[in-house]
């Protein structure tokens, strides 16, 4: 935790060099599908996070597919509109969904599956035909390439191009598979140019490093010489990262370092190493722009509940659902109305009371008795066939 506790102090210290930027499966599973159109608008909405909230692992937690159940009528049809709003990713959306679908028991639209990197879709069209390298857990390449990148890279097959480049390289078998395996798939076969001579135009942190000694290598030859390693000093490529959070709850007793601990560690050896200070962009909770483009979201998906709306503020009320009082709950307060934060205490945050540095709108234990007190408080009756 003194470790935890000295990471905090340097991110605070770095926090004027941030800038931050504004299918499902077929089967009988999915044979109750949303609705495609709406009675009516709802008066308001639900985004849940995942980890810590919905989930521990794969394991869902704090009775919630019983709660999710309950934004459903009879049918299949979702009463309620809810996204799922995490600063996790690694798959796509869409994966995503079906997993979710499949470990709670309720049909999950991709487009209810906000990631922490889901805003990278928006920089298409700057970066569509240029060579990206993409770094993270799960498969950071098919997350880019679905988002329509068409010259992706993993930094495991980039840094395999590179000999010596990672010098304990030959201590990692599991590392050398990976490349490998990736460079012999298909797309290596399209590859007109060698990847050591083109430019990386831009680097995306899509989820969790998985080998920091490396990437940090890599990372550092690529950004400080204009996009092209073992050449001179360069300007730098963009840098992106999809969230900051310092730490998580996983599996383990205690909090995870996350991808906003890599991120002071790339800036803190790249800043002591090369003369201009590393430039990035983050996004994610608690971005205030990740809650604004979450209440766009919900404005498009259906529901069958019968609500008079009013037209300058279509939802009366957004309630955020979270684990974690720095990103959860922050983000809710600095996105302001018409979002309610609920904090649970089933992932990190554990306190008897609210959070001193970020209190939350309500503490509960469960989703479920957050989900409870929304449906009470909206007055909100369960369907029943007739």
């Amino acid at each position: 935790m003194r470790f935890l506790q000295i990471l905090r102090k340097v991110a605070t210290c770095t926090q004027n060099r941030r800038r931050v930027s504004p299918i499902s499966g077929n089967g009988s599973f999915f044979s109750h599908q949303i609705h495609s159109q709406s009675l009516h608008p709802a008066s308001f909405g639900i985004a849940f996070d995942i980890d810590g909230v919905i989930l521990r692992g794969d394991t869902p937690i704090g009775g919630s597919p019983q709660a999710l159940k309950r934004l459903y009528d009879d049918s299949g049809a979702l009463r309620i509109p809810y996204v799922f709003l995490t600063n996790g990713g690694g798959v796509p959306e869409s994966k995503r969904a079906t997993e979710l679908s499949k470990l709670l028991g309720v049909p999950i639209l991709p487009s209810q599956v906000i990631q922490g990197h889901s805003p990278f879709k928006h920089l298409v069209n700057r970066f569509e035909n240029e060579l990206i390298i993409a770094v993270g857990k799960g498969e950071p390449v098919i997350v880019m390439s679905e988002y329509g990148f068409k010259n992706v890279l993993s930094i495991d097959e980039y840094a395999s191009y590179f000999k010596h480049i990672d010098p304990l390289g030959q201590y990692k078998n599991w590392t050398n598979q990976q490349a490998g395996y990736e460079r012999s798939s298909s797309r290596e076969v399209d590859r007109k140019n060698d990847p050591c001579s083109q430019r990386v135009q831009a680097v995306f942190i899509v989820s969790d490093s998985v080998d920091w000694s490396r990437d940090i290598q890599v990372l550092c030859d690529i950004l400080s010489t204009g996009g092209l390693p073992g050449r001179e000093i360069s300007s730098q490529p963009p840098l992106y990262f999809a969230n900051d959070d310092l730490s998580y709850l996983g599996l383990f007793p205690t909090e995870r370092l996350g991808m906003g601990a890599f991120r002071i560690a790339l800036e803190s050896i790249y800043n002591r190493i090369y003369p201009n200070a590393l430039e990035y962009t983050s996004y994610g909770k608690p971005n205030p722009s990740v809650f604004k483009n979450a209440e766009n979201v919900l404005l498009q998906l259906p529901s069958t509940i019968n609500h008079r709306v009013n037209e300058q503020h279509p939802f009366k009320t957004l309630y955020m659902i979270g684990d974690n009082p720095s990103v959860d709950i922050n983000g809710a307060r600095q996105a302001g109305q018409p979002w309610f934060s609920i904090l649970t205490r089933s992932g990190v945050f554990k306190g008897k009371d609210n959070h001193p540095l970020y209190p939350a709108d309500l503490v509960v234990d469960t989703v479920e008795e957050a989900v409870d007190y929304i449906l009470s408080k909206e007055t909100f009756q369960p369907h029943h066939s007739t």
